[in-house]
């Protein structure tokens, strides 16, 4: 199976689904549940419910969520590779879901933002195929030197690579430089726009002077390829959505495992598609076991 070590946050998601609008100022009736979460945990487990073996690099507290958090990632087949912080709480998430299944995020990093290069393993890349880093982690400066330290350690060990951007409100002067030489970027087309100043998947061409290929998710629109070849896409799945969270995460888990197979371009972006439909059709931003796809 493909060795992957995914750096990123860890950390529970309180979920929210509520009807209608938000009362500002008054009482608005929900159903609530917490669910595991963290875009890099997300990716991990998407990963090895497409049958590859993931690590997972996090800072969590010293408290309940972390402890939880560890079990509940190494139960569904992650190793775990977890700084434990005795002063900063676990990475907890408010998510409101609308009746169209579209959420709206209140995050709070927590010991995800103290990580730092020293709680790298030097031995972390040791027999690993490929490295894939949660953009989260590069968007807070406090965070930031630990990811340009595991990209430079990874290109050093010859590993390919692949980041999410993922927040276009995030996304600093200076982003492309620090990603430059990465294997797959896969942006979101807010996160597009806010790269190339362009939401259609042919901008991300201007891209390609900086990274090697660039994988493109646009919702409803379906995801697009884009490299030296041209433009490759496919639509979305038709199902319902329930839940959007984390669906960008489980895309890039399932185009990961194609691709790192040796899949095709428009394999990966299928692998990539199935496992997003799978993410939106339940409620959490990880698999259950109901919900799992064949990647098969």
């Amino acid at each position: 199976m493909t060795s992957v070590v995914v750096v990123g946050d860890a950390g529970l998601d309180v979920v929210a689904r509520h009807s209608g609008p938000i009362v500002h100022g008054g009482d608005s009736r929900a159903k609530v549940t917490i669910e595991p979460g963290g875009a890099g945990a997300n990716t991990a487990v998407w990963l090895a419910a497409c049958g590859a073996t993931p690590t997972l690099v996090a800072r969590v507290g010293a408290d309940s969520a972390g402890r939880q958090v560890h079990a509940e990632l190494t139960a569904a087949g992650v190793r775990c590779a977890f700084a434990v912080d005795t002063e900063a709480a676990t990475c907890c998430v408010v998510v409101l879901v609308d009746d169209t299944g579209q959420r709206t995020m209140l995050p709070d990093r927590g010991a995800n933002a103290r990580f730092s290069p020293g709680d790298l393993d030097p031995g972390l890349l040791a027999g690993v195929r490929h490295l894939h880093l949660s953009g989260y982690v590069l968007l807070d400066a406090s965070s930031r030197p630990a990811g340009l330290a595991v990209l430079r350690a990874a290109r050093e060990a010859g590993l390919t690579t692949s980041v999410d951007p993922q927040s276009a409100a995030l996304i600093y002067d200076g982003f492309l430089d620090d990603i430059a030489g990465v294997d797959l970027l896969l942006p979101n087309t807010e996160e597009l726009v806010a790269l190339t100043g362009s939401p259609e998947p042919a901008s991300a061409v201007e891209l390609l002077d900086v990274v090697g290929a660039v994988a493109l998710t646009s919702g409803a629109d379906g995801a697009s390829w884009v490299d030296r070849e041209g433009v490759l896409s496919a639509p979305a799945l038709d199902v319902e959505c329930v839940d959007s969270t984390g669906a960008g995460d489980a895309f890039d888990a399932g185009l990961l495992a194609a691709w790192l197979s040796g899949a095709s371009r428009a394999e990966s972006l299928a692998g990539g598609v199935r496992a997003a439909a799978s993410a939106v059709s339940h409620v959490g931003a990880q698999p259950v076991a109901r919900a799992q796809p064949s990647m098969t």
